[in-house]
């Protein structure tokens, strides 16, 4: 019996807003300050633009469940396959483990409770935990979740604007808005956030995962991505306008920043409205690593059933086939996060998980690029369902121009740029955590290929 095709174009566009538009990531974002508007004017036209239409049409042409890993494998084989798979897959886990923390910063925050540090921990795991069990069902019978999150971070980002025009008008605004202060300083601190509009941005290729849950996947996935992203494009930008307004940038917290900064338009920091917005925001952060799972864990238990990644992500439920293996590990790896982050000397833990997190995944973008156009050039012949009706220079643009916007943005982020104390202990923890991610990646890719040779020789 053939099941019933339940995700429309409706669901589809609301899944892009749930997975792309990340509302506790809006805080680091305007750490940037007034300059923010202008990196977003750019990288809206220079990334994300050029990387929504190149995900659509590969997600379009090739629908196997691997994703980026499949599209990178297909143009550069096994071993770069399995690096991107790894950097695509544990940046989830590590998101999960700053979204856990970010989830009691918040509830303390908006309850003004006195929660002990092992209820806190509690707390953290019942987090990750619930995330894990509603990942083993589809999309489809999840689909609910998604959609009021959605409604739900739309909400908040149109109500923090609207109150951030208004405050503006009516009693000024804490940042000056000034010509001057809209162009770049180039400065090393606002730099570093820069990585952050991009990750803002990552999450459309995960909407063409749901391909198998559509009637015309060719039709529906590029509407979805093209009207979700003008939808995201306006209430990032609205959400920025509303903090910048409320909050001086040189006092913005990373993790309580959006909390505060509606507290400050709505001239108080208790009350209804608070709890009601901190609830609401609350959800966001439960539905958001729900609504990405669906496709980290499939490029995982894809990969692995290649021999890409190790044999404990390849098994799947028996009863619905969703990936079993790599959705425990998630919850493994973001549990043992949080056990061990009273140990982790940091004055902002959620920034600490949330940059390791952001770097291992704007990592697994930077082949995605250049194997668009290999496979554009290799298999020139097959059935495209959606294409991007460019050529020649302007093709190229379109991946040079993004791919570069990437590498340099990971430099600036992950890098220490100067020998400053403040510039070492912010970067360095960061620049460890990825030497280790990579390294791990080098492990797991070594031994891809030579699984991978064995099993050739043996035929």
């Amino acid at each position: 019996m053939t099941k019933t095709k339940q995700f429309r174009l409706f669901d589809a566009v609301l899944a892009a807003v749930c997975v792309v538009l990340v509302v506790e990531s809006a805080a680091p974002a305007a750490a940037i300050g007034n300059s923010q508007f202008f990196w977003w004017a750019l990288l809206l036209v220079g990334f994300f633009l050029p990387y929504g239409l190149i995900s659509a049409e590969l997600g379009t042409t090739y629908e196997d469940e691997g994703g980026i890993y499949d599209w990178v494998k297909r143009a550069y084989g096994k071993k770069w396959g399995s690096r991107v798979a790894w950097y695509y897959y544990i940046n989830f886990p590590l998101w999960m483990g700053s979204l856990a923390v970010l989830f009691t910063d918040i509830l303390i925050q908006i309850t003004g409770w006195e929660i002990p540090t092992i209820w806190l921990l509690v707390i953290q795991l019942a987090y990750i935990w619930l995330v894990v069990g509603v990942s083993f069902f589809r999309v489809s019978d999840s689909k609910w979740i998604l959609n009021i999150a959605a409604f739900f971070k739309a909400f908040l980002m149109l109500v923090l604007g609207g109150l951030g025009i208004y405050v503006a008008l009516t009693r000024g605004v804490a940042n000056e808005f000034t010509v001057s202060s809209l162009f770049p300083s180039f400065d090393v601190s606002s730099l570093s956030f820069i990585a952050v509009i991009l990750f803002n941005f990552m999450g459309f290729e995960v909407v063409t995962t749901f391909a198998s849950e559509m009637k015309n996947p060719g039709r529906e996935i590029p509407k979805a991505i093209i009207i979700g992203g003008i939808l995201i494009a306006a209430f990032y930008l609205l959400a920025a306008f509303g903090i910048s307004v409320a909050v001086p940038v040189e006092e913005l917290s990373t993790s309580d920043g959006l909390i505060e900064s509606f507290g400050l338009l709505i001239g108080t920091t208790t009350g209804p409205l608070i709890l009601l917005f901190g609830l609401m925001f609350l959800y966001t952060i439960v539905a958001n690593p729900i609504s990405w799972s669906l496709g980290v864990n499939y490029v995982a238990q894809y990969a692995a059933k290649e021999g890409s990644l190790p044999k404990v992500f390849r098994s799947e439920r028996k009863d619905n086939q969703m990936p079993l293996g790599a959705n425990i590990m998630n919850g493994v790896i973001a549990s043992a996060m949080v056990v061990a982050a009273p140990l982790i000397p940091s004055e902002d833990l959620f920034w600490s998980f949330f940059s390791l997190n952001m770097i291992t995944l704007l990592l697994s973008y930077v082949l995605m690029f250049p194997a668009f156009l290999k496979l554009r050039r290799i298999d020139g012949d097959i059935e495209r369902p959606f294409q991007i009706n460019v050529n020649g220079f302007w093709l190229k643009m379109m991946v040079w121009v993004p791919l570069i916007l990437l590498v340099v943005s990971l430099i600036f982020s992950a890098v220490p740029l100067n020998t400053t104390a403040e510039e070492l202990n912010f970067k360095l923890p960061i620049l460890i955590g990825t030497i280790v991610a990579v390294i791990i990646g080098e492990i797991i890719a070594a031994w891809a290929v030579r699984n991978d040779k064995h099993e050739r020789s043996s035929e």
